[in-house]
């Protein structure tokens, strides 16, 4: 049997034709505290739907902004960086190389205009500090001055194929 609970909170019990109600529901009450702490972690979380189809023009619309958006905040901090690509990456909003190539999530189109700056900003600030220091932070507060705040409503943001 398996066992999956979706970002947005669905239970789904996959299990073959010949196994009985019964079983079932005995595999659901074993799994129940799992179930439950698995439902109360997607309590509160944001989730973008999008679909497979959209990846395409997701990602010239990343490239847009991330362009558009990198030039603005590299102006402010008086920063220069070498280029910009767009990937799909499965665990990470952005990076930053020691060439001073940066790279964005091609889903940070579909977020907020104030979560995909404050990524686009903290990438551009691993330009002047690659690590995660007080001095890396005193710099995206510059700009960001709640970037707790904002980097917490990230967290909790899935984007995730409807």
């Amino acid at each position: 049997m398996r066992l999956v609970v979706y970002p947005d909170a669905r239970v789904v019990v996959t299990a073959p034709a010949s196994f009985g109600a019964r079983l079932i529901e005995q595999f659901i009450t074993k799994h129940s505290g799992w179930i439950r702490r698995k439902v109360a972690k997607t309590a509160g979380r944001k989730v973008i739907p999008i679909k497979k189809g959209e990846i395409l023009i997701l990602k010239k619309q990343a490239l847009t902004l991330a362009s558009a958006r990198c030039t603005h905040f590299a102006n402010h901090y008086g920063f220069t960086y070498n280029k910009i690509s767009v990937r799909a990456q499965k665990s990470r909003w952005g990076s930053c190389s020691r060439a001073g190539n940066l790279s964005f999530n091609y889903k940070i189109a579909t977020l907020p205009t104030h979560i995909a700056d404050y990524i686009i900003i903290h990438e551009l600030c691993h330009l002047a500090e690659m690590n995660h220091s007080s001095r890396f932070w005193a710099l995206v507060a510059k700009t960001i001055p709640d970037h707790k705040m904002v980097r917490k409503e990230l967290r909790n943001t899935l984007v995730t194929f409807s």
